[in-house]
């Protein structure tokens, strides 16, 4: 079941197009990957969807329900979205538990700095610090921690978004996750996707590695210059020779 659908969306930058009259769709209880060349709208995309950048023509349909041609930042939770970034994005004063709990209580973090935090939210934050192997690392300032365990920390964020939102997060973008990782963090990872597939989630993968995008797409979308240059099924796709000429560079 479509949970996202774009129909014919557009951006563009001094006249050219990052995204290009584009119609894509992610559907829930699946791992949905967007790959291309450097340039080709992948981030553009994700960057629209959650309101980092305005888009300048079409559509956003969520759940069939709710029609948009502008997207708020500060609205995507309710919309059942959140994502992760290239760029990690974490409160860098704070300790590795309290970016968690953040997320966990209000939105508003001055709000939730000075909430007392109940059992449930600190169980919580340790159940998702576990998942992701930094419990031991929560009175650490976010500052100090590693690259790998810094994206690390941003997806204990989206698995306690999926209780601490108001709503229900239905759908997560999880741009260039696996950049930096060691295998072990990689492991990681590719697990806590499967399992938000598992739990029905709309998952979108952007990537640049081809053996982790056949090991999880369901569904993989191909952009060139904006436009969807091919979709459909790993395999079958990145078997093609427009794919391969445009992307693989062979």
């Amino acid at each position: 079941m479509p949970y996202l659908r774009t129909h014919n969306l557009e951006k563009k930058f001094d006249g050219v197009h990052a995204v290009d009259h584009l119609s894509v769709t992610f559907e829930a209880g699946k791992i949905t990957s967007i790959v291309g060349p450097n340039g080709s709208g992948k981030s553009t995309l994700i960057n629209t969807l959650t309101g980092m950048i305005p888009v300048d023509g079409g559509a956003v349909i969520i759940a069939d329900t709710t029609h948009l041609t502008k997207v708020v930042p500060h609205q995507v939770p309710l919309y059942g979205m959140t994502r992760t970034f290239q760029d990690v994005k974490l409160f860098e004063q704070m300790p590795v538990l309290d970016n968690v709990l953040v997320v966990l209580t209000e939105r508003n973090i001055v709000s939730a700095l000075f909430e007392k935090h109940g059992t449930y939210h600190l169980e919580r934050a340790e159940e998702v610090l576990k998942r992701v192997g930094l419990w031991e690392k929560r009175n650490e300032l976010a500052k100090n921690l590693s690259y790998g365990q810094r994206k690390l920390l941003e997806i204990a964020r989206v698995l306690g978004m999926l209780h601490g939102a108001p709503g229900e997060i239905e759908l997560i973008f999880f741009d260039e996750p696996f950049a930096g990782l060691f295998p072990e963090m990689v492991k990681t990872v590719i697990s806590v996707m499967k399992e938000l597939r598992d739990k029905g989630k709309a998952v979108v993968l952007v990537e640049h590695n081809m053996d982790i995008i056949r090991e999880l797409s369901d569904h993989l979308y191909v952009l060139d210059a904006g436009k969807l240059l091919a979709d459909g099924k790993p395999l079958e796709v990145l078997a093609r020779k427009d794919v391969i000429e445009a992307y693989l560079g062979e």
